[in-house]
């Protein structure tokens, strides 16, 4: 999952930034509407952090813009602005869920799962690939009744990887999803995640051709 943060408070971005990736989520940040619609033009999210209090354009004008070109992503308003009519405003112009600050980040982190589950009713949460099952809900990946000790990066990409296994996927595209578009693809990063999976994954299926390497391409996932 790939999350943009919005906010002009350096250090509670800072905050934001490192207790989302802890859990695995791919981050992006932006410090004004400017520099978020800049990141929006090439980037795809699977939801929005925004603050309101925005220099310059408003999060609320943000909101309006990106609604605009954008139905589907989903964006979760975090503001000190609390009074009823200001959280009606912020729904009405498409915000999915209103968090007021202060907040303990537990419940940004619950709010945000409980944002990004809301399609699993059309969605199944458990894919299955030969004998390999993913839990979306649990993040958790078993091979047939055994369950593979995963890091959360390992976990992305292995996720990652299921998700488009109709495809070859490239290590700069795993960054981008798994990582955030600061991530350099020119370091060993990739190669060592991928080293550890592999290794993970043996140890349980005793397999090595789960995950294979087409040169100069990317990665391909072989249930």
């Amino acid at each position: 999952m790939k999350l943009l943060l919005v906010e002009d408070e350096q250090d509670l971005l800072n905050a934001y930034q490192k207790g989302l990736k802890a859990e695995g989520y791919g981050i992006d940040a932006a410090s004004s509407a400017e520099d978020a619609m800049d990141l929006l033009s090439y980037n795809k999210y699977d939801c929005i952090v925004l603050d309101l209090n925005l220099p310059k354009m408003s999060g609320l004008e943000l909101l309006e813009s990106i609604r605009e070109e954008d139905d589907q992503t989903k964006i979760m308003i975090v503001s000190a602005n609390h009074t009823v009519d200001q959280r009606i405003a912020g729904l009405d112009k498409g915000a999915n869920d209103y968090l007021i600050k202060p907040f303990d980040f537990q419940e940004l982190k619950a709010r945000l799962r409980a944002l990004l589950r809301r399609d699993f009713s059309v969605k199944p949460t458990i894919l299955t690939s030969g004998d390999f099952s993913l839990d979306l809900a649990l993040h958790q990946v078993k091979y047939k009744d055994k369950v593979i000790g995963l890091t959360v990066k390992e976990y992305a990409i292995f996720s990652y990887l299921l998700q488009n296994q109709d495809h070859i996927v490239s290590a700069e595209e795993l960054l981008e999803k798994c990582w955030n578009e600061e991530a350099d693809p020119f370091t060993d990063v990739m190669r060592v995640h991928i080293y550890a999976l592999r290794k993970k994954i043996h140890a349980i299926t005793e397999r090595d051709d789960v995950i294979l390497t087409v040169k100069g391409v990317g990665y391909r996932l072989n249930p």
